[in-house]
């Protein structure tokens, strides 16, 4: 069997473990090169991708492979990872990149469609930031801006703040109220009277506290569990309601004391939970 059959073989499989065949040294790993490793195979988003990140005056690597993609952050090569979720393997590449130490790991964004089950998909990957098809060029920017060191605080994962709000699902034809119990940049956990159906695209509102701002949008229900817990993916929503969010989610961070209340979106360990079922295990 020829090295090139070999090699395509190798990138249909489904990713347990990756040996590299290029040493890596450690003054490669201390000072990784401004450049995103870029998985996408969709004409268009790859058109946006590469426009942004001329813009942002990062280097442009388009990887043909997972294999590929992997090697290229694994040797130092690139500080960004990108990988489009519409292509098989991709959840496997973003995990395997997640693992890696904190000085290593790269910024890791997806790029999916807002079909169920991708963006619960996305979501679960390990991802910095998860961007949505067609990609727009502003979110794709700020996204792909580097981010600004703070010590040992871990900036990948989004922080989550308790608050108390009343956030209003739309199911099928219902109207159902529900609390919520935290709220991030990427959504919301929420306690409901009753468990909460898996779903996609649920149309939901709700006020910020202290604000006149009304935020509304769809959500993605990502796990529920039997006590009426869940936890809610946005999937949809508006440039300018994102950034009330984010702005209204950094006063409040610079305000808050008690570490205990930043959260993932994550389910408690005492509950009895569902998650949103990918692709492949469906």
């Amino acid at each position: 069997m020829s090295s090139h059959l070999q090699s395509a073989l190798v990138t249909r499989k489904r990713i347990t473990a990756v040996t590299f065949t290029v040493a890596v040294s450690s003054p490669i790993l201390l000072v990784m090169r401004k450049s995103a490793a870029v998985l996408c195979h969709d004409d268009r988003s790859l058109k946006t991708i590469q426009g942004t990140l001329e813009h942002l005056g990062i280097e442009f690597t388009s990887c043909d492979s997972e294999r590929h993609a992997l090697e290229s952050i694994m040797t130092g090569q690139c500080s960004t990872l990108i990988v489009d979720f519409d292509l098989p393997g991709a959840r496997e590449v973003m995990r395997v990149a997640d693992l890696l130490p904190e000085a290593q790991k790269p910024n890791l964004l997806a790029v999916a469609s807002r079909a169920w089950p991708g963006t619960g998909e996305a979501f679960q990957s390990g991802a910095t930031r998860i961007l949505y098809k067609p990609l727009d060029s502003e979110l794709a920017r700020e996204s792909l801006k580097p981010a600004r060191k703070a010590g040992k605080q871990n900036q990948r994962r989004s922080a989550r703040y308790e608050v108390k709000t009343l956030v209003y699902l739309e199911i099928e034809s219902e109207t159902v109220p529900a609390l919520s119990i935290d709220i991030g940049e990427h959504g919301l956990a929420v306690q409901a009277t009753d468990p909460l159906p898996m779903s996609s695209s649920l149309r939901f509102r709700c006020v910020l506290p202290g604000t006149q701002v009304t935020l509304q949008g769809d959500v993605d229900v990502i796990w529920a569990s039997d006590q009426g817990r869940a936890g809610l993916f946005f999937s949809k929503l508006a440039p300018a309601a994102r950034k009330h969010l984010k702005n209204w989610l950094h006063k409040r961070g610079k305000h808050q004391k008690d570490k205990s209340a930043v959260r993932d979106l994550l389910p408690p360990e005492e509950d009895h939970v569902c998650f949103a079922a990918c692709e492949e295990e469906a």
